[in-house]
């Protein structure tokens, strides 16, 4: 299997948990309590689904931009 990137996109909840979401991938998402964990289970997740993904499916990331209002 050749290796792909995928950009994870992390927040901060009210908890303090980190939530990460690969917006490449429809519904990719998980959550951790450090930033490792994090990454360990958004690896889990983007592989399941890569599974359940054509190639063809997925979206191509641009970037993030901040805007301020």
């Amino acid at each position: 299997m050749s290796s792909k990137e995928f950009y994870v996109v992390i927040e901060r909840d009210e908890d303090g948990m980190f939530i990460g979401e690969v917006s490449q991938l429809k519904a990719c998402y998980s959550q951790g309590e450090t930033i490792d964990e994090l990454i360990n289970n958004m690896r889990e997740v983007i592989e399941m689904c890569l599974e359940e993904l054509e190639e063809e499916s997925l979206t191509e990331f641009i970037g993030v931009q901040k805007v301020v209002i």
